[in-house]
């Protein structure tokens, strides 16, 4: 299977809990057995499936699958249990219980496609990181921005209206000198 194979198998890759998962019918489809023989190996091998490797879901996340999927109800003819759910390491665990080529061979591109989407991840986290860091010193330039532009804003607004004019006629005289005389008095 080419690189469209490791497409194909990202494809069938979900995340829940916060994991990686690939579900047991497409897991089961992937390495050429019925999802009744998958799951019958894991059973008797279950110590070699710890919770982080495999997992049962809930009620409400098979109903958000179903949702998502539309897949077929239990009345007519769907699963009657919870599916489980194979991590990277729980798939790989898997082939190895199998033992079929087929099994062998699918393993590797369900391995390439976990990888593959763990680099896609982490190259979305450095980008994540990254606009973090730039937005941090965007804050940092725009209080100096600010300051600046509150310093600068007086200057910018417009000169003060002047003083209104006086209304109606105005002369501009010296104050004249008026003398007084003395009168003198009669002896």
């Amino acid at each position: 299977m080419p690189e469209d194979g490791i497409t194909f198998v990202e494809s069938k890759i979900l995340t829940l809990r916060g994991q990686r998962v690939i579900l047991d019918a497409d897991l089961a489809n992937l390495y050429g057995v019925e999802t009744k023989r998958l799951n019958e190996q894991v059973r008797r091998n279950s110590a070699r499936f710890p919770g982080d490797f495999a997992f049962l879901l809930t009620q409400e996340e098979v109903a958000h699958l179903k949702s998502q999927f539309a897949t077929s109800s239990v009345g007519h003819g769907g699963k009657r249990k919870c599916p489980m759910v194979f991590t990277e390491h729980g798939a790989l665990m898997a082939a190895n219980l199998l033992r079929s080529p087929k099994a062998v061979e699918m393993s590797v591109f369900v391995v390439r496609a976990f990888v593959k989407m763990r680099e896609k991840l982490s190259a979305t986290s450095e980008l994540a990181r990254r606009l973090a860091e730039i937005e941090k010193q965007l804050l940092v330039h725009d209080t100096a921005l600010i300051d600046l532009y509150e310093q600068i804003r007086p200057l910018l607004l417009p000169p003060p209206d002047p003083p209104p004019k006086k209304i109606g006629f105005g002369v501009r005289e010296r104050r004249g000198q008026y003398s007084v005389k003395k009168r003198r008095v009669a002896q």
